[in-house]
C-alpha cells in the first residue's frame, strides 16, 4: 500500500510518501480502505516529536470502506468512519491507503457526502459533542463561550452549541473572522486580547460554560470568565503545550467553578465508548446543512507537506481534509 511516513521527527518535509506492506487485521480489528482523512493539529505534534516516539504513519481519523472484518459484523464495502484507537500514536494511522483499527473505534455510516466532506466530521464533531454534552452539560438557553472558535474544533463546537439552543459567544484572534463565526451560530464574537474575563464582566455577560481550545496560556483567564458555579472544559492547546506556571487551585480557581479536561484519545476505551457519541446523527446534520462542516480546503495525498505547512501557519480557517487515491 501507499502510505505517508514520518522519516524522522521535524518540519513538514519529513513526511514522505512511500510503499509499505498491506496491514492484516487481527481479531478485534477492522481493516479500512481509506478514502479520505481529516487533518488535525495533534498530527503536527506527533510529526515533530513533541509527543515522544509515535507510530511511523500518523493520522488519527479516516473515512472509507471496510476492506476486511474478521468478526464478520461489517461486510466488505460498508462505509465507515474511524477515530483514534491508538492510530498515529501506538499503531500506524490513517495517512495510508489501508489502516487497521480496533473495532470499537469504527462506526458504520450511511451518507451521500463526498469522502473528503465526510472526513471533516468524525474527530472534531465527536470531540465537540462530547465536551458540550458530557463535560459542560450545556442546556437550551444557557450562554456558552467557545475560546479559539475559528479552529476546526471550535467551529464544530459553535455549530453544535447553537443547535442545542445555547447563546454562543465566540473568540478569535482576528475580527475578520467574525462574519464566519456569526454565520455558523455565534451570537457575539470577541477578539482575543488576553483579558477576556475583564471584558466579559464589563459587558455584563453571564457565561454558564466555557470551552477552552487555546489551552494553558489562558487557563487562569478562562476559569475567571464563567459565572459562580460555571463550568470550564479545556480540550485544546492552540496557544502551545507549555504548562501553566505555578498554577495554584486555591488562588487561581474560583470557588464553585468546575474545571475539566477532555482528550479525544480516550475514544473507544471502556470509559468513553464511541457508541455513546451519535456519530450517525452528526453526519446526518452535516449532510443536511444544519452543521457547516464542509472542509475549507482539500489536498491530494501527494500534497501532504503543503497541507501540514498550512495547518501549522494557523491560516487554514477551519477543517482541512486529504483525498486518498
Amino acid at each position: 500500500m501507499k502510505a505517508i511516513t514520518i522519516s524522522h521527527y521535524g518540519a513538514p518535509e519529513v513526511l514522505t510518501v512511500t510503499e509499505l506492506p498491506d496491514p492484516v487485521p487481527a481479531a478485534g480489528e477492522i481493516l479500512v480502505e481509506v478514502k479520505a482523512f481529516g487533518l488535525n493539529h495533534a498530527e503536527t505534534y506527533m510529526r515533530s516529536g513533541q509527543w515522544g516516539d509515535v507510530a511511523q504513519v500518523t493520522g488519527i481519523e479516516a473515512a472509507g470502506v471496510v476492506a476486511a472484518d474478521p468478526s464478520g459484523k461489517l461486510a466488505p464495502g460498508t462505509p465507515v468512519v474511524a477515530i483514534m484507537g491508538g492510530m498515529g500514536r501506538t499503531r500506524n494511522g490513517s495517512y495510508a491507503e489501508l489502516v487497521t483499527v480496533p473495532a470499537d473505534n469504527v462506526v458504520a455510516v450511511g451518507t451521500a457526502l463526498a469522502w473528503t466532506d465526510l472526513a471533516a466530521v468524525p474527530e472534531v464533531y465527536a470531540t465537540a459533542w462530547t465536551t458540550l454534552h458530557d463535560n459542560l452539560a450545556v442546556t437550551d438557553g444557557e450562554t456558552v463561550l467557545v475560546r479559539g472558535a475559528t479552529s476546526a474544533l471550535g467551529q464544530a463546537a459553535v455549530n453544535i452549541a447553537a443547535d442545542l439552543g445555547a447563546t454562543v459567544i465566540a473568540t478569535t484572534r482576528s475580527q475578520a473572522n467574525a462574519a464566519l463565526l456569526e454565520k455558523i451560530g455565534a451570537a457575539m464574537v470577541l477578539t482575543e486580547e488576553g483579558n477576556l474575563s475583564e471584558r466579559v464582566r464589563a459587558a455584563g455577560f453571564v457565561v454558564d460554560a466555557l470551552l477552552d481550545l487555546v489551552g494553558n496560556s489562558v487557563l487562569r483567564d478562562s476559569v475567571a470568565t464563567v459565572r459562580p458555579r460555571g463550568r470550564v472544559c479545556q480540550a485544546g492547546f492552540l496557544g502551545g503545550l507549555a504548562p501553566v506556571p505555578e498554577f495554584n487551585p486555591i488562588a487561581d480557581l474560583p470557588s464553585g467553578v468546575q474545571l475539566s479536561f477532555f482528550g479525544s484519545f480516550v475514544f473507544g476505551t471502556p470509559g468513553f465508548p464511541l457508541s455513546a457519541v451519535p456519530l450517525a446523527d452528526l453526519v446526518a446534520k452535516a449532510e443536511a446543512g444544519v452543521y457547516h462542516a464542509k472542509p475549507v480546503r482539500t489536498f491530494t495525498f501527494d500534497e501532504i507537506v503543503r497541507a501540514h505547512e498550512v495547518m501549522e501557519s494557523g491560516t487554514a480557517g477551519g477543517k482541512m481534509t486529504v483525498a486518498v487515491g
